[in-house]
C-alpha cells in the first residue's frame, strides 16, 4: 500500500490502518465513536493526502475541463468553489470533483483517490493542466471550533472565508491552498500544503487541546449522517449526475457528455434517485441491502451505518421514482428493517454553512 507523508505521525499516535484505494490510511486513533462526537463538538483533523490535486491554467484549459463536467467553469467567480462531476462519454460519473477558481486564469481541482489514475490521464491530456498530487498533502480541519483554532494559529484567512470559497495563501509560513468545505457537515477548512511540510502542520494543529486526530471510520459516519455520497460506492461510471442526486449542480446550457440523454431522463422523470434514509431504531442499513416498497423491490442501499449524532441507522439508497418521495416508508435487508426517506441532510445540526462575523 502507498503511504501518505503523515504515515509515521499516525503510527506514533497508535493509529489502526486500513487499505483505502491502495493507500494505508488511519481507520481510527482513539475510537470511531469518540472521534465522530469530537468533530461534532470541537475539532477533528483528517489526513486526506491520498486525494489528487491539479492546477488548470488559461481559459482554453478551463473550457476544455468544463466540457467534461456538468459545471459552467468559466462562469465561476474567482475565490468560489464548485462541486461537479467529471463524466464519461455516456454521462456516467468518473469522479466527483471540487473546483476552486483562484483568479482569472487559474483553477485548482481536487479529485478522489479511487479513480485518480483515470482522472489523471484525462486531465493531463489537456494543455495547461499540471498534476500537483505527488507533492501535495491535504489536511482537513473539521468542527465548530475549527475557525477559532486556526485564527489562534495566525490563519487570518479563516476570518474572511465564507462557505464554499477558497484562496491561495500561507499557513505557519508555508504556502498553501485553502478551501472552506469538507466532508463532515461541520464548519471546516481543507488545507493543501507541500508534502514535505505536512508533518509540521499536522503536529502544530495537534498542539491545541480542542484538536483530535480522526480516521476513516469517523469520516464515514460523519459524511453518511449528512447524506454526502462516496465516489465508487454511491455512484460510479454507470450512474449519471441525475441518478446521483446532483441535479442542482448541473448547468444545462453548456455541452457536456451525455447531456441529451440526461435531458431525456429529466423530462421523462423515469430514472432512479439517490435518497437519504433513516431507520426507526439503532439498527443500520447496510451496503447492498435490498430496498422494498409494499413488498416489491425498488432499489438498494448504497451506504449505511449507525449515526451516533442521530441515535438511529442512517444511509443512502438508490430507488425507483415511486419510492423517492420524502416520508416514504420502506423496508430493507433480510429482516425488514424499517426505513423512511428524509430530506437531506439527515443530520441537520451541522455548522458547515454557519455565517461568520469577519470582525471577530
Amino acid at each position: 500500500m502507498k503511504k501518505t507523508p503523515l504515515f509515521q505521525a499516525h503510527e506514533a499516535k497508535g493509529a489502526k490502518f486500513a487499505d483505502f484505494a491502495g493507500w494505508a490510511l488511519p481507520l481510527q486513533f482513539s475510537g470511531a465513536l469518540n472521534e465522530h462526537l469530537h468533530v461534532r463538538e470541537q475539532v477533528g483533523i483528517f489526513d486526506c493526502s491520498h486525494m489528487g490535486e491539479f492546477l488548470v491554467t488559461g481559459k482554453p484549459a478551463a473550457v476544455a475541463l468544463g466540457s467534461l463536467t456538468v459545471a459552467d467553469l468559466p462562469g465561476l467567480s474567482p475565490g468560489r468553489c464548485r462541486y461537479t462531476a467529471l463524466l464519461n462519454e455516456s454521462g456516467g460519473i468518473i469522479d466527483d470533483i471540487v473546483v476552486l477558481r483562484l483568479d482569472e486564469d487559474r483553477y485548482f481541482v481536487v479529485t478522489n483517490a479511487g479513480p485518480l489514475d483515470q482522472v489523471r490521464t484525462i486531465l493531463t491530456a489537456i494543455p495547461g493542466v499540471e498534476d500537483l498530487s505527488e507533492h501535495t498533502a491535504k489536511i482537513d480541519v473539521q468542527g465548530p471550533l475549527a475557525r477559532e483554532v486556526l485564527l489562534r494559529m495566525e490563519g487570518e484567512w479563516a476570518r474572511q472565508l465564507a462557505y464554499w470559497t477558497g484562496t491561495e495563501t500561507s499557513f505557519l509560513g508555508i504556502p498553501c491552498y485553502v478551501t472552506r468545505g469538507g466532508y463532515t457537515g461541520e464548519l471546516g477548512y481543507e488545507l493543501f500544503v507541500p508534502a514535505d511540510s505536512a508533518s509540521a502542520v499536522w503536529n502544530a494543529l495537534l498542539d491545541h487541546q480542542e484538536v483530535m486526530p480522526c480516521g476513516l471510520a469517523a469520516r464515514d459516519t460523519l459524511r453518511t449522517e449528512v447524506s454526502y455520497p462516496l465516489s465508487g460506492q454511491d455512484f460510479g461510471p454507470e450512474t449519471t449526475p441525475l441518478e446521483a442526486g446532483m441535479e442542482r449542480f448541473i448547468h444545462w446550457d453548456h455541452p457536456f457528455p451525455g447531456r441529451d440523454r440526461m435531458i431525456q431522463m429529466r423530462e421523462s422523470g423515469n430514472y432512479n434517485r439517490l435518497v437519504a434514509v433513516i431507520s426507526e431504531d439503532r439498527r443500520a442499513p447496510r451496503h447492498e441491502f435490498e430496498v422494498r416498497l409494499n413488498g416489491k423491490r425498488v432499489g438498494e442501499v448504497t451506504s449505511g451505518t449507525f449515526g451516533p449524532s442521530l441515535g438511529v441507522g442512517v444511509g443512502l439508497a438508490r430507488v425507483e421514482p415511486s419510492a423517492a418521495a420524502t416520508d416514504t416508508r420502506l423496508a430493507a435487508g433480510p429482516r425488514d428493517l424499517n426505513l423512511t426517506v428524509v430530506s437531506p441532510p439527515a443530520y441537520k445540526k451541522g455548522t458547515c454553512r454557519i455565517k461568520i462575523n469577519t470582525n471577530e
